[in-house]
């Protein structure tokens, strides 16, 4: 079991976890406070950013659409549309030693497709969770449970990943906004 993080709570992690080169970001949630007759169908995303916290081209946004990073340092395993099962309901493999220079950051997120036609927020989403795990050894280095405090959002910048004096970092955030992906992605400066 690795480090239970708080919001706002940072660690390093290639400093202290030598060695580590690959990792695994799953991220998990159940959606038991609604039922509409849809499934909710969470997105996980990673929008590679350069120093300034902005995409400087679209591949360096990695979604349900753009799977791999042209360099495969960075690589979403693909969509779940219900949420269904126990575990990761998505993951985002990084292999550091691949990420381009010109990344400095990479910022986690989660956006409820359709919320809007759907009527769904993440006030209806539940046990929300991040954690990062080594893929060589599956060891489990943290964790960061969401908690409630999110009500009408429909999109969450979970975590970043960040490089500092040439070592990765775990920042958990934990930030809502309204408007969704489209929200998110002219956040980190994409038109969309």
């Amino acid at each position: 079991m690795g480090i239970n993080l708080s919001k706002g709570q940072r660690i390093d992690l290639t400093k202290t976890n030598p060695g580590l080169t690959k990792a695994v970001i799953g991220l998990g949630w159940d959606t038991n406070r609604y039922h509409g007759g849809q499934d909710f169908d969470l997105d996980a995303s990673a929008f590679l950013t350069d120093a300034n916290g902005r995409v400087t081209q679209d591949l360096d946004f990695i979604f349900y659409n753009n799977l791999i990073h042209a360099s495969g340092g960075v690589e979403h395993t693909g969509d779940n549309r219900t949420g269904e099962g126990d575990g990761d309901d998505e993951q985002i493999k990084i292999d550091f030693s691949k990420v381009p220079a010109h990344v400095h950051r990479i910022a986690i997120s989660v956006t409820i497709h359709d919320a809007d036609s759907r009527n769904q927020n993440f006030g209806q989403v539940s046990n929300a969770f991040v954690r990062l795990f080594d893929e060589e050894t599956n060891q489990e280095i943290l964790r960061f449970d969401l908690g409630e405090d999110f009500s009408v959002e429909t999109a969450v910048v979970i975590c970043e990943l960040y490089r500092h004096n040439g070592e990765w970092k775990f920042n958990a955030i934990g930030s809502g906004f309204s408007g969704g992906l489209a929200a998110l992605c002219r956040n980190y400066g994409l038109e969309v």
